[in-house]
């Protein structure tokens, strides 16, 4: 059985017990028997799972399997999306230059400031649009229904630690009373073409299940400055730091109030003449003691780091207005990084085929970057086809995306790792154009509706918050733990070549410790 070549007798008889089959004394008759049940009895269709390879059954699913990376492209030619892309593409490039008109200092040199073409996704136009239906004047659901009934949303500009501006946007459910604290979910971008738009999927989800957020650009991507005013330090890509100081520095801006103004407003004032908050406009609704941070690509390897600030063998945290690490839970969109014990470097790759190479790094190694400890409840999601969807060629190893979630499992910290079939690494950046499976497949409501893996990115995202950071009470916490069981909903998207894994304690104290849900855990009864 192909499914099984990666996994030992001994490890499916470690598995069918730690999912309710099996005992410790079964012999390896029985331990077979076992899997075989459970495989029985799921209700997913394991026929690629245990196709062999090579074989013409393997190469088949593969291709069904790849196709699904295009899906999005095909469906973005439909004539509704293209309209509403293209006018929203118009609406944010004049919005920029009306930001320049009344502002001149935000067009300085490419080098620094901000201009039509620096940085990238600085006009908001092409696949940093994001999806185009979820802006504040689009006559829908996701559109000026959310932004007029359902959240309040205010953009702000404050300095990071180098004193170049930063741009976004802080969201708050607009049913939160005056006296009512939430928890607050933190996000932070993937590096180059991806601009804050392309998250506001996760922003209008978290908000409408009561969560505070705050989406920005990174210095050096979006509309946020390039470099530093002084020493012209850049941002983006090239400077991995601006990817977890600049999360701290995230972190510190929501947690400042008047009686605690953000600490790098005060040093850096005058920098520019562009009005700066002092503090987060939101404070009043900020619930401090529940902190979740959520980050993709470059951005899933700052909050890797980020997470670890306090933790035995890490530094300590580095920000300014909390003395310990506030933060509470992590989810990593492709992937969560860890450490690489036989060369000491922190990976944080996303899977590509065999032979090719990452076009972004995938080993950040040295004394530049932070320790990766496991020290928060982390899920990460990992995608198959990483950046350029090219089909698998080879049988890949089955536990080859389990190497955080080993660490996290090591160090008895809860971990969830979800691998979904036929993603790219542009699953989690919505943006027409880019490679993914489908996420637009409807519009007939003036807003995307449907998709394959967005919905479940989606949903586990916020169960797993739910999860730590929601009260006794407060919508989601009572079902946070079904939903992040909902084998028989979720189990057939998650991918037949790599295996998802999950290793928490629930809320009565009983562990829930799958290897593998598709294979020998999920339960499609």
């Amino acid at each position: 059985m192909r499914g099984l070549g990666a996994i030992s007798l001994a490890v499916i008889v470690v598995i069918v017990n730690a999912c309710g089959g099996g005992s410790s004394g079964s012999s390896p008759s029985q331990a077979e028997q076992g899997a075989a049940n459970l495989i029985q009895r799921h209700s997913v269709d394991t026929r690629c799972d245990l196709a062999a390879y090579p074989s013409a059954d393997w190469l088949q699913c593969e291709l069904e399997n790849h196709a699904r990376t295009l899906e999005a492209n095909v469906e973005q030619l439909a004539p509704g999306f293209v309209v509403r892309s293209q006018t929203q593409e118009n609406a944010n490039r004049l919005a920029m230059l009306a930001r320049i008109a009344e502002d001149p200092s935000w067009s300085l040199p490419p080098t620094q400031g901000t201009t039509p073409l620096t940085p990238l996704c600085s006009a908001g136009t092409g696949p940093c649009v994001g999806d185009p239906f979820r802006y504040p004047g689009v006559d829908g659901p996701d559109g000026r229904t959310f932004y007029e009934q359902e959240a309040v949303v205010e953009p702000v500009v404050y300095y990071d630690e180098g004193c170049a501006r930063i741009s976004g946007r802080v969201w708050r459910p607009r049913a939160l009373q005056a006296g009512e604290r939430a928890p607050v979910v933190v996000i932070k971008n993937g590096s180059v073409q991806a601009g804050e738009q392309l998250y506001w999927w996760a922003a209008q989800a978290l908000v409408r299940a009561g969560y505070v957020v705050l989406t920005s650009d990174p210095r050096g991507q979006g509309a946020s400055d390039m470099a530093t005013p002084n020493s012209a330090e850049q941002g983006g890509n090239i400077n991995g730091h601006v990817f977890y100081q600049g999360l701290v520095n995230d972190i510190d801006f929501i947690l400042s109030r008047p009686a605690l103004h953000y600490p790098h407003d005060a040093r850096c004032v005058g920098s520019y003449p562009t009005e700066t908050r002092a503090f987060n406009p939101f404070h009043a609704f900020v619930d401090r003691e529940r902190i979740g941070i959520a980050g993709h690509s470059y951005g899933a390897a700052g909050v890797t780091w980020v997470q670890a600030y306090g933790a035995p063998g890490a530094e300590n945290w580095p920000g300014l207005l909390s003395s310990e690490n506030p933060v509470d839970a992590v989810v990593a969109w492709d992937a969560l990084g860890y450490t690489d014990t036989g060369n000491n470097a922190t990976i944080t790759s996303v899977q590509l085929p065999p032979g090719s190479t990452n076009a972004i790094t995938d080993a950040f190694g040295g004394s530049d970057f932070p320790a990766v400890v496991a020290h928060k409840p982390a899920l990460s999601f990992k995608s198959e086809y990483g950046f350029t969807p090219i089909p698998l060629v080879t049988d890949p190893d089955r536990d080859g995306h389990k190497n955080a979630f080993k660490q996290w499992q090591a160090a008895s910290v809860p971990v969830v790792s979800v691998t979904i079939a036929g993603t790219t690494h542009l699953d989690y950046s919505l943006g027409p154009t880019l490679p993914a499976s489908s996420w637009c497949p409807n519009t007939d409501n003036n807003r995307c509706e449907g998709g394959w893996a967005r919905p479940m990115i989606t949903e586990y995202t916020v169960a797993w918050f739910d999860r730590w950071l929601k009260k006794r009470g407060e919508p989601g916490y009572a079902q946070a733990e079904a939903r992040l069981l909902d084998d028989a909903r979720w189990a057939e998207r998650m991918s037949f070549h790599f295996a998802s894994a999950r290793d928490f304690p629930l809320r009565s104290g009983e562990r829930e410790s799958c290897e593998d849900i598709r294979l020998l855990c999920g339960s499609g009864e």
